[in-house]
């Protein structure tokens, strides 16, 4: 199992991945910071849980709407999930990512 060090808002984690990963990781994480980042130019430093979450709910946002786009889209009625159950899916994965960073933050 591989490892790389990325930074994201400043700050370096290190992250386990497959080997031969390492730099799709590496792409990965360039993007989350990117967004950080233009989070931070918007609301300012307000706490790294909650940028990442912030930032994850933009790239989740982001990903909802291809797949609407190749979906057909809700209003076409070939949406695999529900409207409402999207919602919850993404509050769950905001969640998730909250007690992720609250664990990274830990001295």
């Amino acid at each position: 199992m591989a490892s790389v060090e990325v930074s994201i808002n400043g700050r370096f984690y290190r992250i386990a991945c497959e080997d031969g990963q390492e730099s799709r990781l590496i792409k990965l994480a360039a993007m989350v910071d990117e967004k950080v980042a233009g989070l931070v130019e918007q609301v300012g430093q307000v706490g790294d849980s909650r940028l990442l979450v912030m930032a994850s709910l933009l790239i989740a946002d982001e990903i909802e709407d291809l797949r609407l786009e190749t979906n057909g889209g809700i209003a076409g009625g070939n949406s695999a999930l529900p409207e409402a159950e999207v919602a919850a899916a993404i509050a769950g994965m905001a969640e998730r990512i909250e007690r992720i960073a609250a664990t990274l933050e830990r001295p």
